[in-house]
């Protein structure tokens, strides 16, 4: 392959994003390159380009346009390569996760199984978090400098957050340096690593008795829970704080295993209590934060872009276009080109000139056909998925990159290179493009084949509505959805119910009976 070739692959495979970095990294290197102004007029009908499908209920636009021929006119621009701006009007918020940091969370934090994507309105979140200034870092300790006004604006990350506590609390230089190494330990969530004790020790030639002695002293600190070791720890740590951790909350923090498996016989024994009183101290566990740091504040989160917009136009039709705002708008400079012309018989410059206006040029073409692959691919994928778009998830139809590469007339390599890393906003949220591309489940009566996202939703969607005193057992579950047409095997409910995180039958019996 031609390096241009393999440039046009890469370019494919990017995000919108990505291809903005991209871009600015090329307009750097190519004095001939300029990033246009975005266009922000409201689309229009007379934008669409490719007509509209046979079933007429899908229109494609085309967001990308030349203007003029880039080859050295006398306009200040050659060839242009755009898109339209658009406002997308999302909802990207979504709450933050508070399940367990372990196997444990579907069973003692978070009793419902993971919702289906397409019940959720945005459900790819972005976030993002404000690290201050002002802490200097020394050999005799860490202070920080800012004043009261400093130290409100903004959120202030956990690390900060802790070191401005821990110079109340320790004044001893040595003693600061010990404690500032093991808040350098600290993840987002607020743990530090098991053999942190022993680590800090040997890093710095201290005692481990000392060390220990700084480190329960930070475990004080607040959040409460910050600085263990383990989900137990950072459970008793809070519970002491409340003075909860008596001999029974202690036995059952240390059993936690047992709680995620509902062995509440074995757990009334260990704890010596009865069953009223286990509900209560398991009502007690639930309320505590499982990863307290993130109340201050984490690393910042790449937002989540749609590439790709699709809706509904007021005649009925779903109408594809590409993210303008995220699009580069990429000029050739022709009238620069005129200019340096005239350089005379120098041979290097001129192949400078010569090798920048192709490289200019190419890049142009190449963000112009990446946008049409785009919206084929788009809208090809929109026109097969029709029913999902109209009706939702149960309706998502079996789809393979093959069935999009014959739709369209292109390599089966093209279209999964397009696919990656792409996501698509609609009516029903957002989604990545490869999560519209499902394995088949056999109809049952000889009919079409179902989508495995659509036999998992319709598989949610029997467990959810289960009668707490009639838990459907996964024979139950096969029977069920054979008579809705679906022919699956026993293991295949049991994949899917495990990749939902949605507990087996005895348990969900034992988590219902403790609800009630």
């Amino acid at each position: 392959m031609t390096p241009q070739l393999q440039q046009a692959i890469k370019l494919l495979q990017l995000s919108n994003l990505d291809l903005a970095d991209y871009v600015t990294t090329e307009v750097e290197k190519n004095p001939f390159l300029e990033v246009g102004e975005a266009d922000t007029s409201t689309p229009t009908e007379g934008g669409e380009h490719g007509g509209t499908h046979t079933d007429e209920s899908i229109r494609e636009r085309d967001t990308s346009k030349s203007d003029g021929s880039g080859d050295g006119g006398d306009g200040d621009t050659g060839m242009v390569a755009s898109d339209r701006s658009m406002d997308s009007g999302l909802d990207t918020s979504s709450s933050a996760d508070s399940a367990l940091d372990t196997n444990l969370d579907t069973n003692i934090y978070n009793n419902d199984a993971a919702p289906d994507r397409a019940d959720a309105s945005g459900g790819l979140s972005s976030g993002l978090t404000y690290e201050g200034g002002g802490t200097i870092k020394g050999g005799s300790g860490v202070y920080d400098d800012r004043g009261l006004d400093q130290t409100l604006e903004g959120e202030e990350n956990l690390h900060d957050f802790l070191l401005r506590q821990m110079v109340v609390l320790f004044e001893d230089s040595a003693e600061r340096l010990v404690a500032t190494h093991i808040i350098d330990s600290v993840d987002e969530a607020g743990y530090v690593p098991a053999p942190i004790i022993e680590d800090v020790a040997e890093r710095l030639g201290a005692s481990q008795q000392s060390v220990n002695r700084i480190f329960t002293s930070l475990q004080t600190l607040e959040p409460s829970g910050v600085f263990a070791r383990s989900l137990s720890e950072c459970l008793a740590i809070q519970l002491k704080d409340q003075d909860r951790y008596d001999p029974a909350m202690q036995a059952l923090v240390e059993n936690l295993e047992l709680l995620a498996k509902r062995e509440l016989s074995t757990l009334k024994k260990l704890c010596g209590i009865d069953q009223e009183d286990l509900s209560d101290m398991i009502q007690e566990i639930r309320a505590l934060n499982p990863k307290p740091g993130l109340a201050h504040g984490g690393q910042a989160v790449q937002p989540v872009v749609p590439d790709i917009f699709i809706q509904k136009s007021p005649a009925g039709t779903w109408v594809v276009e590409l993210n303008s705002d995220t699009l580069p708008k990429v000029l050739v400079n022709s009238q620069y080109v005129s200019e340096l012309s005239g350089l005379g018989e120098d041979k290097d410059a001129k192949a400078f000139v010569s090798d920048c206006m192709s490289n200019a040029n190419w890049l142009v073409k190449a963000l112009d056909q990446r946008a049409r692959t785009i919206l084929k691919v788009a809208t090809a994928l929109v026109k097969i998925q029709q029913p999902f778009f109209e009706h939702g998830v149960r309706f998502l139809k079996p789809l393979t990159l093959k069935d999009i590469a014959e739709e369209i007339d292109m390599h089966e390599s093209t279209v999964s290179r397009v696919t990656n890393n792409k996501f698509l906003s609609c009516p029903r949220g957002m989604f990545e493009l490869k999560y519209f591309f499902t394995s088949s489940i056999s109809a049952a009566d000889g009919g079409d084949a179902h989508s495995a996202e659509s036999v998992k939703f319709r598989l949610k969607e029997l467990i959810d509505a289960e009668d707490p005193k009639k838990i459907l057992s996964d024979d139950k579950l096969v029977a069920m959805m054979k008579a809705d047409g679906i022919d699956i095997a026993r293991r295949t409910v049991a994949k899917y119910r495990e990749a939902m995180k949605i507990a087996s039958s005895v348990q969900r019996r034992r988590q219902k009976n403790m609800a009630t």
